[in-house]
């Protein structure tokens, strides 16, 4: 499979979760991929935490503005 996975290999991640750790999907999805990682006995990557700085450029990005706010900034409402 090939193609930009978001950084994360998933195919190989859901390989080594339902397989390796005997996981059922519904628990795979369920779990972080910090969590997931965890579980593997790997380090999690100090720029794949999710950190109160990201969590704040997210916010600023992608504001959480209702659909008909939305539409007056945008100029259409």
């Amino acid at each position: 499979m090939s193609g930009d996975h978001g950084g994360l290999d998933w195919p190989g991640l859901l390989r080594a979760g339902l397989h390796g750790l005997g996981l059922r999907p519904a628990e795979f999805w369920a779990l972080t991929p910090l969590e997931l990682m965890l579980m593997l006995g790997r380090e999690a990557r100090a720029d794949a935490l999710f950190t109160r700085d990201r969590l704040e450029n997210l916010l600023r990005r992608y504001p959480d503005v209702a659909p008909e706010e939305r539409a007056e900034h945008d100029g259409n409402g």
